[in-house]
């Protein structure tokens, strides 16, 4: 038996579970509506400490740190790439405050915690405090994606979290060189310099290779297949030298590389982009899991009451406190600044660099840089729970959502759209008719229904639309090919379930028939835009309906034969769209949107 645990896992059986568990978790997150990182962080414990079947440390052996250490500078670059300057806007102020003084601040009150509550020795809590500034982009877009928040707060978030990452990373390194300095009576002119160069290299080495891609990609000189392993080689080099230069440099430069990337016109920046969150998706999940699997029991078990403490004043106390005061006269309404401020999950960043620093620091004699990795776990495993299943309730509570109900946006403002909307409206569903024409978009405006006017692929829609608002989206212009691009488009942004058209007017020969990869669902009759709009003329309409067992789905087929079923509603009020040929979930005990002459209201009643 001792033969087999000293063997472990065979590295590629190591890879496989770490994939399975971690997408596995993700999906079974998605299907009961649960936080993901609190599924990976249990995976982790229950196959690592729990059963033993996994040790990272055992099973992947000297290649475990370079794993991770890779993992998180592709994570971060891909964080870089969604912070796009111009989708600031009035969250510029906020995050400009979050950096400049919430990241001195939360260094400062983070060292006071750790030293008077934790008990470590200065010279540790101003290492541990450091690297305490980062918010964890690991766990802030999981926990973002699902709590559906206003594009303001959301911004604050995400921006704090990704650019106050590598700042933390910087800082630990800061303190930990006035702590040699200190420890050793070497001369603090040498240190000094070279936290400099290595802040100066990796800072031109980023913005360097960010410029040169971005050159390169939009002059052509690399070709549309190539792009993708070029980005991959090019943010592993980057990492590779300013990590070499200064450690933990690496993490600063290819954030300032996707930052620039993103940040220019880049004809490839959106399949880049997507390329990119379906690696990071993985890689996030890995690195939980991983991380989760490394501890050990002994390191677990010697988590006391006063790591408890530690962890409740760090949530309660000095995150708020950091917020708070760098946001005080801010603007940012009060709601917000609460939201932030009680709002601040760690995640990989956090443990693999204290787990780095802790070694360094009892290598030079400071025994209790040992404690680092086993309270960053605690604070990590703390914030991640507590954060996955609040976050949702208390942005409700503080009125910061998007909407209460996920709503629905139709593309083109013809009768058809403007009867659907106002039958959505009338359920309670958020609605949004988007049209480049201000004239198409009168009857919408007439009946209240908000507008948008512009193209929706615009970059001033991508700004503008607060698209978190709408989960499901219905192109049905006049100009299908207009109506094959805009749901091809956003397939992959909303899932290609959620997108759908009007029938395309030129798709029953095979000389017109597009690919399954190209355009939208059917909906309701799959009929024309000129048929949809014939049957509005014609005095059809749109209304919702409650079946019940007293009111079946067959009686109610009885008495409105020509009827369409376009849509139903979920027990938890889901809205899902159906095609000509699909079925409500339950047809017993279900609401459902109905396309219906007006003549048949009074027979069905």
């Amino acid at each position: 038996m001792a033969v087999a645990e000293t063997a472990g896992l065979d590295p590629v059986m190591g890879f496989a579970l770490v994939g399975a568990l971690g997408v596995g978790s993700q999906w079974l997150a998605w299907r009961l509506r649960m936080p993901a990182i609190v599924l990976m962080l249990v995976a982790g414990l229950v196959v690592g400490p729990g059963l033993g079947l996994l040790d990272p440390s055992r099973d992947f052996g000297n290649l475990l740190q370079p794993m991770i250490a890779i993992a998180v500078a592709i994570i971060l670059f891909e964080g870089g790439l969604t912070l796009h300057f111009a989708g600031l806007r009035d969250a510029a102020t906020g995050v400009k405050r979050l950096v400049v003084l919430g990241a001195p601040l939360g260094w400062a009150f983070s060292a006071g915690t750790l030293h008077y509550v934790a008990g470590l020795s200065w010279a540790t809590s101003a290492v541990f405090g450091g690297i305490m500034i980062v918010t964890g982009p690991t766990v802030i877009a999981p926990l973002l994606r699902q709590a559906r928040l206003r594009r303001r707060p959301a911004a604050l978030l995400q921006w704090e979290a990704i650019v106050n990452d590598p700042v933390g990373a910087l800082a630990a390194v800061l303190a930990f060189e006035i702590v040699i300095v200190v420890q050793t009576a070497t001369g603090a002119g040498q240190a000094v310099a070279d936290l400099v160069i290595g802040i100066a290299v990796a800072t031109l080495l980023g913005l360097a290779a960010g410029w040169g891609t971005a050159r390169a990609f939009g002059r052509g000189m690399v070709p549309e297949y190539m792009k993708v392993p070029v980005l991959f080689v090019l943010v592993l080099g980057v990492f590779g030298v300013s990590d070499w230069v200064l450690h933990e440099a690496g993490l600063l430069a290819v954030t300032l590389m996707g930052i620039l990337i993103a940040n220019v016109e880049l004809p490839s920046y959106t399949e880049l982009r997507r390329f990119k969150e379906q690696a990071t998706v993985m890689l996030v999940s890995g690195v939980f899991i991983l991380l989760a699997a490394n501890m050990d029991r002994e390191t677990l078990m010697a988590l006391d009451l006063r790591a408890l403490l530690f962890v409740l004043a760090v949530i309660f106390v000095a995150r708020p406190a950091a917020v708070l005061l760098s946001l005080a006269f801010s603007g940012v309404p009060r709601a917000e600044r609460m939201l932030i401020a009680l709002t601040g999950p760690r995640g990989v960043v956090l443990v693999a660099v204290a787990g780095l620093f802790g070694e360094r620091l009892a290598d030079i004699g400071i025994e209790d840089g040992a404690q680092m990795a086993p309270l960053a776990f605690a604070l990590v495993a703390a914030t991640v729970v507590l954060h996955g299943f609040t976050l949702s309730p208390l942005a409700r509570a503080l009125g910061l959502t998007a909407a209460d109900r996920p709503g629905v946006m139709i593309v083109g403002g013809s009768p058809w759209s403007v009867a659907l909307a106002r039958a959505l409206k009338g359920i309670g569903l958020p609605v949004i008719i988007v049209d480049p024409n201000y004239m198409h978009l009168r009857a919408a405006r007439e009946a209240e229904i908000e507008t948008y006017f512009g193209d929706l692929l615009s970059e001033d829609a991508e700004h503008r639309l607060d698209l978190v608002r709408y989960e499901q989206v219905i192109a049905a212009t006049d100009n299908d090919a207009y109506n094959t691009l805009v749901t091809t488009d956003l397939g992959p942004e909303f899932g290609r379930e959620k997108v759908f058209q009007l029938k395309r007017s030129k798709d029953s020969s095979a000389r017109h028939a597009l690919p399954a990869t190209l355009g939208g669902r059917p909906i309701g009759p799959n009929e024309t835009y000129l048929e949809a709009n014939a049957r509005i003329r014609d005095g059809w309409e749109f209304r919702a309906t409650k079946l019940s067992k007293e009111f079946t789905l067959s009686q109610w087929r009885e008495k409105n034969p020509k009827a369409f079923i376009v849509a139903d509603f979920g027990p938890d009020g889901s809205l899902r769209f159906l095609g000509p040929e699909a079925e409500p979930r339950d047809q017993n005990d279900v609401q459902i949107l109905v396309l219906a002459p007006k003549r048949e209201e009074r027979k069905e009643a």
